[in-house]
């Protein structure tokens, strides 16, 4: 029944089918962006500072020590990490979408600092938790 009435009219057809999609395309540039879901994992960076230490043995003696005990933070899902040869250390621990970024951040700096007695003098105290959010791409 509909169908006949496209068959025999296609102009009709034509402006329908126009109408809906400039319907949805008001539709969607009006839909809200509070709409759309927070996609970027919570993030906690660590970094930390061997002065004068080459890659490797920032790698060995900071970067090791702290990749060990951050390992199995409640909510996360994977962990990288940088040592360069001037002697910077960086661990980025990126946790489950929806984790409360202050209690990871809290449980990943407990365990920093169980990790900080056995790292060389020159870096401690120098390891600093900071937090960022970053997107995903």
């Amino acid at each position: 029944m509909i169908a006949d009435v496209f068959i025999k009219r296609p102009v009709t057809a034509i402006v329908v089918s126009i109408v809906i999609v400039l319907v949805g395309i008001i539709s969607m540039l009006t839909l809200p962006v509070a709409q759309y879901p927070d996609i970027s994992p919570p993030t906690v960076q660590i970094a930390g500072n061997f002065t004068g230490a080459d890659a490797q043995t920032v790698e060995q003696t900071t970067t090791t020590a702290m990749e060990t005990q951050i390992n199995g933070t409640p909510g996360m899902t994977y962990m990288t990490s940088n040592s360069t040869s001037s002697g910077q250390s960086s661990i980025t621990v990126n946790f489950q979408v929806g984790t409360d970024i202050n209690i990871a951040t809290l449980d990943v700096q407990n365990r920093v600092s169980v990790a900080e007695p056995t790292l060389p003098d020159a870096v401690k105290g120098l390891v600093l938790p900071y937090v960022s959010v970053t997107p995903v791409s």
